[in-house]
């Protein structure tokens, strides 16, 4: 159980890396954006830590 969690939350961190990188690259990022997602990919690591 706690595997199979792990890596869906390890997908959705990865998932949440690559609109990072993508918003990032374009010509205008977003900074709301930008924040929301680092927001985002920091509270699935802490859970990723916690397990």
């Amino acid at each position: 159980m706690e595997s199979s969690h792990v890596a869906a939350l390890q997908a959705k961190h990865d998932g949440l890396d690559r609109q990072l990188r993508a918003e990032l690259s374009r010509p205008s990022p977003d900074t709301a954006m930008i924040q929301s997602l680092k927001k985002r990919k920091l509270m699935i690591k802490q859970e990723i830590a916690h397990i």
